[in-house]
């Protein structure tokens, strides 16, 4: 299986932002424009482009759309897309504006049958499963379901999912290193491709990742914003990371 980087773009108000430990009140705003990022990621070698529509993750309604589509229609390559996909017609919506994969966060733990309809007409799809420590937390990380990520695991396992996007919000725009022993656990939990998500803040730490085995089960990929978008880390190297094993 091949390790891929999937630099990050998370728009609100159709610009870039970063969300400190998803805390819509501590928000980073960019001046860049998320189409010439997205560009810059392809043209740095990247194999994806990973994109958040915060505003629709926090309330359910897409109002990104056309910022996402036009980043889909920009570069060549795949754009993994999530944030408020709470029904089938959501995601028809982010297929029909050019995404490749769409990511199901919260609906997918409400009404996990949500995610087979979508893979069932022919959509890729991802989990994403956001957690403070075990717990997995919802509506753009505002809320707690009081579930586990491995009392939910078990509900994808055969529902036509293609990957479960891992991310540990305490460790989300703090570069201080990825939850290295949490993944492993996740690793040996499911079958399905793992994709790492928060507290890259090195090179080292996506090798790390890259590196990572569990009974000769690797990561998928990982994804990286903060990091990228502060120029603490540059693209084409990151993506040389990922491909050192």
């Amino acid at each position: 299986m091949t390790f891929s980087l999937y630099p990050a773009i998370d728009i609100r108000d159709g610009r870039c932002v970063r969300l400190i430990q998803g805390d819509y009140d501590r928000e980073i705003r960019y001046d860049a424009d998320p189409v010439d990022v997205a560009l810059s990621f392809e043209e740095a070698g990247a194999s994806w482009v990973h994109v958040v529509d915060l505003d629709a993750a926090r309330s359910g309604t897409s109002q990104n759309l056309v910022t996402v589509g036009a980043i889909a229609a920009a570069v060549k390559i795949p754009v993994q897309s999530g944030g408020g996909v709470r029904s089938l017609n959501a995601a028809r919506a982010l297929f029909d504006a050019g995404v490749s994969r769409c990511v199901v966060g919260t609906a997918a733990v409400e009404d996990p049958s949500l995610v087979e309809e979508i893979a069932a007409v022919g959509h890729r799809v991802a989990v994403g499963l956001d957690v403070r420590g075990e717990m997995v937390a919802t509506e753009g990380w505002e809320r707690d379901s009081g579930m586990s990520i491995y009392q939910l695991l078990p509900n994808f396992q055969n529902a036509g999912v293609e990957a479960v996007v891992v991310t540990q919000i305490t460790r989300d725009g703090m570069g201080t290193g990825p939850d290295i022993a949490g993944l492993e656990q996740v690793v040996r939990a499911t079958s399905l491709e793992v994709v790492a998500s928060g507290g890259v803040g090195t090179l080292e730490h996506i090798a790390e990742l890259a590196k990572l085995r569990v009974d000769n089960r690797a990561l998928a990929g990982v994804i990286v914003g903060k990091a990228l978008h502060d120029g603490v880390i540059d693209v084409s190297d990151a993506v040389k990371a990922a491909k050192q094993l």
